[in-house]
């Protein structure tokens, strides 16, 4: 059996003694006590010893506690301070009316009647007050008042009793090695051979280290890193933008009609101020009213520019790619932004008010739905989902629209979000003649397929526990 030399100077005291406390036996070895302690539970582990921890708790004065016991509690410093009776107005001025007034009505030291506080004659030592002299030897019920009123404050007293077992007795019996053990060499021992002559502490070399837990991104912030990097290596430039927006860019741009679901309060986190109409508002407004100059015939009735102005949370990121598109109405743009957006949604294993989501866009003269297929099944296999397959879908701002799904295992094919080709009533506005493939996706969404959850929830919850666990590398070298 290996022990160290610290393990076997403790067996050798205990053998001497049967039993010791930590701060004795640290006195005699000239170890803390806390060291001690470490010692004894490593041979409880051997069964050499027994460690029992024995825990009480006893109720000491707190400086408000010690200033009463002193004074008087507030009740009694007010209660001296008048002689039979005195108004209530005149008492409030007394810095320990606030607390002392109650108390002594409770006490029934006092009656109060007509704006008037007078003694009832019988102000004998209250229960507390008798109690803070000796905290312990007081009813549980009056502890309790006292450690409510701050009079008084629990301390935890923790003793420990090392003893020795018979198989300890046993070792040290046959006979200890105190020599000093080395642990590690030095450079000078190797070279001049000295280490021959030294006792080296044996190592177990079938036990596991202590887990170290370095510092790492969180998984879903690696996942977030991870989308970026395939999308810039792509040749896509990355958008920034506000979370706060108006309705105009987050909803009219788009060719939303005015009076659609989502702008209602139970979609959209409505905020207060206005945000002016950028120039050109007039086309966005004629597409709504009539379709303009296009064939499209818009939504009819009257476009309100003062809804326009509102401003709202960002109830997706396309709303930055439309800003994007207005001001590089030109080809050739390759764009893309994975931000935070908001919408009114019933907190549940699925759903969340705040989510990330992934919007991109492909400008110019000859791109067509061919290539915003193969945009999406490129990105899809470079994430790690090997099986990528579109089913026609419907979305208020694309024709045709598309929604790529991925198959995985045990769930079979999941919908990861919807893309198709901007409508004309959302790009002629802005002077745009070319197509403009577009897309966007749950980001957290994928974070769950990926990491094998089932509560989106997990996501954004500071389990350390979680985190840890979740490998830096993924099977296929993914990061």
């Amino acid at each position: 059996m290996q022990l160290t030399i610290n393990e076997k100077r403790l067996l050798l005291e205990l053998s001497g003694r049967g039993e010791g406390s930590p701060e004795t036996l640290g006195g005699i070895l000239q170890k803390p006590p806390e060291s001690v302690i470490q010692y004894a539970n490593l041979l409880l582990q051997k069964g050499l010893t027994e460690v029992k921890r024995d825990t009480t708790v006893s109720l000491v004065r707190t400086a408000e506690g010690e200033a009463c016991l002193r004074d008087g509690l507030p009740e009694r410093q007010l209660y001296d301070s008048f002689k039979d009776s005195i108004p209530i107005a005149e008492l409030n001025r007394h810095p320990q009316a606030k607390i002392g007034i109650g108390w002594m009505k409770r006490l029934g030291w006092i009656t109060i009647q007509d704006g008037l506080i007078m003694k009832t004659g019988d102000a004998s030592p209250s229960a507390v007050e008798i109690a803070l002299k000796q905290p312990e030897a007081a009813p549980k019920d009056i502890q309790k008042e006292l450690l409510r009123r701050g009079l008084v404050s629990e301390e935890e007293h923790t003793a420990w009793t090392i003893r020795i077992t018979d198989a300890g007795r046993s070792l040290v019996e046959g006979g200890l090695d105190l020599r000093e053990e080395v642990g590690a060499l030095t450079a000078d021992q190797i070279s001049s051979g000295n280490w021959r002559d030294l006792t080296l502490r044996a190592y177990d070399i079938t036990k596991s280290p202590r887990p170290v837990w370095p510092g790492k991104i969180h998984p879903y912030q690696r996942m977030i890193n991870e989308m970026r990097r395939i999308l810039l290596d792509m040749g896509f430039t990355e958008l920034y933008g506000s979370i706060i927006q108006g309705a105009f860019w987050n909803f009219d741009a788009l060719f939303q009609p005015q009076d659609h679901p989502a702008r209602e309060m139970q979609d959209t986190f409505h905020l207060a101020g206005k945000k002016d109409l950028p120039e050109n508002w007039e086309q966005v407004r004629d597409m709504h009213e009539s379709g303009g100059s296009l064939s499209s015939s818009g939504w009819g009735g009257r476009w309100d520019p003062e809804k326009a102005k509102a401003t709202v949370l960002r109830t997706h990121t396309t709303c930055l790619s439309i800003q994007h598109l207005a001001a590089h109405p030109n080809p050739p743009v390759k764009a893309f932004c994975i931000g935070r957006v908001y919408r009114r949604e019933t907190i549940d294993p699925t759903h969340l008010p705040e989510f990330e989501q992934l919007e991109g866009i492909v400008m110019d003269t000859d791109v067509s739905f061919r290539h915003l297929l193969g945009f999406l099944r490129e990105f899809y296999l470079r994430m790690g989902f090997e099986s990528v397959r579109f089913r026609p879908g419907y979305f208020p701002y694309t024709e045709p629209s598309v929604e790529p799904e991925v198959y995985i295992e045990g769930l079979g094919w999941v919908e990861l979000g919807g893309a198709g080709i901007f409508r004309e009533e959302v790009t002629a506005p802005w002077g745009i003649t070319c197509p403009v493939l577009a897309w966007g996706l749950g980001v957290s969404r994928v974070a769950m397929l990926r990491m094998g959850l089932t509560d989106l929830r997990e996501l954004y919850q500071s389990d350390i526990g979680w985190v840890r666990s979740v490998p830096v590398v993924h099977s296929g070298g993914r990061c």
